[in-house]
């Protein structure tokens, strides 16, 4: 693997950041308006538990979901490994007037830059594959926790994953690898018109390997679901089969697309 792995991915989403604040897929008008950016599984997951909350965001791009939970009423830190995310989050809490805090950061590193304890720490939708390491992850979120905390992670599913998604076919790994992928990413998820051709690594994790880290870290498992479609249209050959709910091809319940887990420290 090539050392520079996190330079590599910070470099390409730095560039993502770009695009992605002008795409429909962010919806950057109707967010500004007013519109929240979380989805069905997380908002109703969250909305019992964030208001007067502290909540940390981890691996928050450039802040929607973050300054959406703060219009909840929640005091949110969003943190990201890309200073032009940070940047563009940062100037979006201003705009709107809120009072997010947003940290320049990878995972690994938090602890070294942000002592504070949250009584919930939240990340979703396209994460864990950057990261190598989730017995280190499961770490730090077990570090960031208040002793009574929560923790809520809502991810694609990995048996999703494991579909090479425009040529139909399986293609990648379900169980955990230590070796990554590196691949050179064409365009984007939100716009694949984006004039953006840089190498990315990511990384395979299953189901196992992402829930038992965090039990390892003493985390309590309070619920756990699978969902039969993805609340976004970011994977080729997707298909629309209701409001904000996408089933990749013609499996639709043949396949989960999202699942999600509740653990309290």
């Amino acid at each position: 693997m090539d050392s520079n792995y996190l330079n590599v991915n910070r470099a390409l989403w730095d560039e993502k950041t770009k695009h992605h604040q002008y795409s429909d897929f962010y919806d950057m008008e109707g967010f500004l308006s007013g519109k929240t950016s979380l989805r069905e599984i997380e908002l109703t997951a969250l909305a019992p538990l964030v208001a007067g909350k502290s909540v940390l965001h981890l691996q928050c791009h450039f802040g929607q979901d973050s300054l959406s939970l703060a219009r909840m009423g929640a005091k949110v830190t969003g943190v990201d490994f890309s200073s032009t995310a940070i940047e563009l989050a940062r100037s979006l809490n201003t705009q709107l007037g809120l009072d997010a805090q947003f940290v320049v950061s990878d995972v690994y590193g938090l602890p070294e830059v942000l002592k504070e304890k949250f009584d919930l720490v939240f990340t979703s939708y396209g994460v864990i594959t950057w990261l190598p390491d989730l017995t280190r992850w499961a770490s730090v979120i077990r570090q960031m926790l208040q002793p009574d905390g929560t923790f809520y992670l809502a991810e694609f599913h990995p048996t999703l994953y494991m579909y090479d998604h425009d040529k139909k076919e399986i293609g990648y790994r379900y169980f955990d690898h230590t070796k990554p992928y590196e691949e050179v990413e064409t365009g984007t998820y939100a716009d694949a018109d984006a004039p953006i051709q840089q190498r990315e690594f990511f990384w395979s994790h299953s189901l196992a390997g992402t829930i038992q880290p965090l039990l390892d870290q003493g985390l309590q498992l309070k619920k756990f679901q699978e969902f039969d479609y993805s609340p976004y249209n970011c994977f080729p050959n997707m298909q629309e089969v209701g409001p904000s709910r996408f089933v990749y091809g013609d499996l639709e319940d043949r396949l989960p697309h999202v699942f999600s887990v509740e653990m309290g420290s």
